[in-house]
């Protein structure tokens, strides 16, 4: 969600960060305003194993925003550059496009979003609060290596999805430019390069999760 640009204290980043929170686990979603790239396109006949298929990709990626939002969050809480937790804040407000669009998808299929958001939100507000805590640099750094490993996430599931259902690989497709767009300008404004054992651990809880999210 974007606000008045003025300075806030971190009682008042606080305060802030609970109203994002319960946005992004109940909505309704602050937007950008952005059309949903999915309706250029028509829905396609889905048999019920393709839907349900559909719906548990779909579901991770949701699942994925919901990460994304709160290690955003907790990177603008301890962000110790003003300029750095509004970049943090604006790429926010473009994941929360994601995650509506998202929601409306599975919505579409019969389906719903991740009983574990809850629990995924908490894990990546830490992760994120702790990220900003080492310092601005390190933390452009994970927003540009966590924003690489989601693009890769998401041509998988681009290739995973049934060819006729373009409403879905529209979504994706925007996510992946957007989530691009969030890695190259982390870098850009002076994202460290993590270290490779990170980068592993960071690759093993993403792998938890997106299995765990497919299903529940």
């Amino acid at each position: 969600m974007l606000f008045p640009m003025r300075r806030y204290g971190l009682v008042d980043r606080i305060v802030i960060g609970l109203d994002q929170a319960l946005h992004t686990l109940a909505g309704p979603y602050p937007t950008t305003g952005r059309p949903n790239p999915a309706e250029a396109y028509p829905e396609a006949p889905l048999d019920e194993r393709a839907r349900r298929h559909v719906a548990g990709l779909m579901r991770v990626d949701h699942a994925g925003e919901v990460c994304a939002q709160a290690l955003y969050q907790g990177q603008a809480l301890t962000a110790r550059l003003e300029e750095v937790r509004e970049r943090m804040e604006q790429a926010a407000a473009e994941e929360n496009d994601h995650l509506a669009w998202c929601e409306a998808r599975l919505r579409e299929l019969g389906s719903r979003p991740s009983l574990l958001n809850p629990f995924w939100y908490a894990g990546a507000l830490a992760i994120g609060a702790a990220a900003g805590l080492a310092g601005d640099r390190w933390s452009l750094g994970f927003v540009a290596e966590t924003e690489r490993q989601v693009v890769e996430h998401l041509e998988g599931h681009i290739r995973r999805l049934p060819p006729e259902d373009r409403r879905s690989r529209a979504i994706l497709e925007q996510m992946k430019i957007d989530e691009g767009r969030h890695a190259t300008g982390a870098l850009e404004a002076g994202g460290a390069e993590l270290p490779a054992p990170v980068r592993g651990l960071m690759r093993l809880a993403s792998r938890v999760m997106t299995t765990v999210a497919y299903y529940l």
